[in-house]
């Protein structure tokens, strides 16, 4: 849950009302592959529940994702296909919103895309950090989250991603997808 508030503490209720109405909810089950290496993607997901593992190779998992977690940002930024599989661990429910109707209401309103596109820097910079600590690249200890504490920037706006993700919860429930 902890990526959740990198994304929806940057954006604003009525971005997390666009996600709600333009996404669609729908669940992949354990084993299924959401994401194929090499194989272009035009989604872009936010994990509402379950557990999710990175894979590389021939099912070498390089990480588990779970609530709050986004997948296919790196191909929505770069627009190439991802260099890794997402493979579902549990059942797992997701928010899937098209990559190309995401980057037409970025370009209609330039507000709603410096919310967007500073959360994902943010919620990108922080996969980076953690993945160069998990390789012993530099002093973990040194930085200030060591431990798994926030940013402080974030924990200034944790009440309210986390009501954000309710929000968007329940507009997703009331739509039934």
């Amino acid at each position: 849950m902890r990526k959740a508030l990198y994304i929806l503490g940057d954006l604003d209720d009525g971005d997390v009302g666009w996600l709600a109405e333009n996404g669609r909810r729908i669940t992949s089950q354990p084993g299924e592959t959401l994401i194929q290496a090499g194989q272009p993607i035009d989604t872009l997901y936010v994990v509402l529940d379950g557990r999710l593992s990175v894979v590389i190779g021939r099912d070498v998992t390089i990480a588990e994702v779970g609530a709050g977690d986004i997948l296919g940002e790196m191909s929505f930024v770069e627009k190439r296909p991802p260099s890794v599989s997402v493979v579902a661990r549990a059942e797992s429910r997701l928010l899937a919103v098209s990559q190309a109707s995401l980057r037409e209401a970025l370009k209609r309103e330039p507000a709603f895309a410096a919310r967007f596109y500073r959360a994902l820097a943010v919620f990108l910079s922080d996969r980076l950090r953690d993945t160069a600590d998990q390789l012993g690249y530099g002093d973990a200890k040194q930085r200030p989250d060591a431990g798994g504490e926030l940013d402080e920037g974030v924990l200034d706006n944790v009440h309210i991603a986390g009501e954000r993700m309710r929000r968007l919860l329940t507009l997703l429930e009331g739509r039934r997808v």
